[in-house]
């Protein structure tokens, strides 16, 4: 819920036209539920989905392996109404 209250500040507090919620791994249903829960239960017609940008990362681990991450970004813009 901390997560949703910081992108509904964003748009009504700070005045931000954009927000971008990024996650990766196992993380990314958070990101999607933030989103979603944001844009149409507390800023209902006020805001929208503009893009979703899917990607992975690779990177080194403790062991020296190579891991392959997913990650998404999922920006959200104010509406035009």
């Amino acid at each position: 819920m901390n997560y949703v209250t910081g992108v509904v500040m964003q748009f009504t507090t700070k005045n931000a036209d954009e927000v971008i919620v990024k996650a990766r791994g196992k993380f990314i249903a958070r990101a999607v539920d933030v989103s979603e829960v944001a844009s149409k239960r507390f800023l209902k017609e006020n805001v929208k989905v503009k893009d979703v940008k899917i990607d992975s990362e690779e990177f080194e681990n403790k062991e020296g392996k190579q891991v392959r991450v997913s990650t998404i970004e999922i920006i959200l813009v104010k509406s035009s109404k």
